[in-house]
């Protein structure tokens, strides 16, 4: 770990920039550091330090520090730029690392970006930006080495070697047709020991079928895990090869992946920046508050129709959030776990009948155990069995429907092409609440009147 990475270095560029001894820092940051190093420690600096920063970061190494941020970051920076200044920086990156930093532009800066770029980059870009950014083809870089299946491998080595270089991650050279369509590749570490007599087609490898450009990137990031892929071809729907995707593009949606799953549970997004403005940051919040008290209104409702119920019996007015909180629990748990089954891809519809069976018993039997503690304690604290037996049957129903909701919520929501790590944990709160509240208060009128 570098010696800039440790608890007191941003105390001590601080102090450097309080003092001015901005002669220190960019000496530091230009010098001493890596790319990926100055990113983070931009990331991890309040606004007004962050723009002082970025103004000492040389020239030579702003566009590996641009793409190694993250996109609020990245585009908080780029905003303060025009067209020629955003192409100085970012003409020395890989096609995919230049799509990415210029979708975070307004529509009229990359237009304009797009119409100062040389044809050959422009051509490139576009093809790239014509997919989604979650899909292979938003993914991939069209930077390749392609070879014909009929060549030695003695023609293969004098073509390599008359390149200046090779592109970065690139283990495989790519097999294509005279009209590009992919048939195979040959691993460099097999050319480098072959007989240099032989043709391609007697080596190359053809065991691993090439990524489609519309596969999502989850997909693909799977696929690479499955088979220790370093980098993998991406064609068309005709075979024809677009590009390749390489590993470092696949840590980051990983990455990506896992920050978005634990942001989306409380609605932020997963670029979200730490040290983002007041305003900015209120807005997006605003928007998950104001679903959730809707949720908290749904559930008062609830509560109302009930109220002479706990106007007779104060005790349930105590006891309510126990039997809300028992059921939320369960159900995040299921939720959870189904959520992380279908990132990883083993839930499926074939197998979503075992899942909730076997969620329902656990929730039964957790049930079973949970509410003959919480009533016997109910019972010692109020002196009343009615209560407890009442609690008892509301934590067994809230349980099992907890259970249930947390199963089959984030089946639905993938159906219905909604992402249930954004609006799973909501939805469950609210079934376990409102659930929760009715089989307690009503089980309470049912007994007590």
């Amino acid at each position: 770990m570098s010696r800039y990475e440790d608890k007191s270095h941003l105390d001590r560029l601080n102090e450097a920039l309080e003092s001015g001894e901005f002669k220190q820092i960019r000496y530091t940051l230009n010098n001493s550091l890596r790319p990926v190093e100055v990113a983070r420690l931009i990331e991890k600096t309040p606004p007004k330090e962050r723009q002082v920063l970025w103004g000492l970061v040389g020239k030579e190494i702003e566009a590996d520090v641009l793409q190694e941020l993250g996109d609020d970051v990245q585009g908080e920076i780029l905003s303060r730029m025009n067209a020629s200044e955003v192409l100085a920086i970012t003409e020395s990156l890989d096609v995919d690392d230049m799509a990415d930093v210029i979708q975070q532009l307004p529509d009229t800066v990359m237009r304009e970006l797009l119409g100062i770029m040389d044809k050959q980059n422009r051509d490139r870009v576009e093809h790239v930006l014509s997919y989604p950014e979650d899909t292979a083809g938003g993914l991939m870089n069209t930077d390749t080495v392609t070879i014909r299946p009929d060549i030695t491998v003695e023609t293969v080595l004098r073509y390599i070697r008359r390149h200046d270089e090779i592109p970065e991650m690139t283990d495989t050279l790519i097999v294509v047709s005279r009209k590009e369509r992919y048939i195979g590749f040959l691993p460099l570490t097999k050319l480098l020991v072959a007989d240099p007599t032989i043709t391609v087609r007697e080596i190359m490898n053809t065991d691993i079928e090439p990524i489609p450009a519309e596969m999502p990137d989850d997909q693909v990031a799977r696929l690479f895990e499955e088979h220790d892929l370093i980098s993998a071809p991406v064609v068309d729907e005709e075979g024809k090869l677009l590009g390749r995707i390489t590993i470092d593009d696949v840590v980051d949606v990983i990455r990506e992946d896992a920050d978005h799953s634990l942001m989306s549970m409380a609605g932020l997004d997963e670029d979200e920046d730490t040290f983002a403005p007041v305003m900015k940051t209120t807005r997006r919040r605003a928007v998950w508050l104001g679903i959730n008290l809707l949720t908290a209104f749904l559930a008062s409702a609830v509560i109302g129709m009930f109220e002479a119920t706990i106007e007779k019996v104060v005790a349930l007015a105590v006891l309510m959030p126990i039997v809300a909180s028992m059921g939320g629990i369960a159900g995040s748990q299921t939720l959870t776990l189904m959520i992380r089954g279908q990132a990883l891809g083993h839930v499926e519809r074939s197998n979503a009948g075992w899942l909730l069976n076997r969620e329902l018993i656990v929730g039964t039997l957790n049930g079973l155990l949970w509410a003959s503690v919480v009533a016997g304690a109910a019972i010692i604290w109020f002196n009343d069995v009615t209560i407890g037996v009442v609690i008892a049957l509301a934590i067994i129903i809230n349980l099992i429907a907890g259970a249930m909701a947390g199963t089959l919520l984030p089946l639905g929501l993938k159906a219905l092409g909604i992402d249930p790590a954004l609006a799973g944990s909501v939805l469950l709160t609210t079934i376990t609440d409102v659930v929760g509240f009715l089989a307690f208060l009503g089980l309470a009128t049912l007994f007590y009147t």
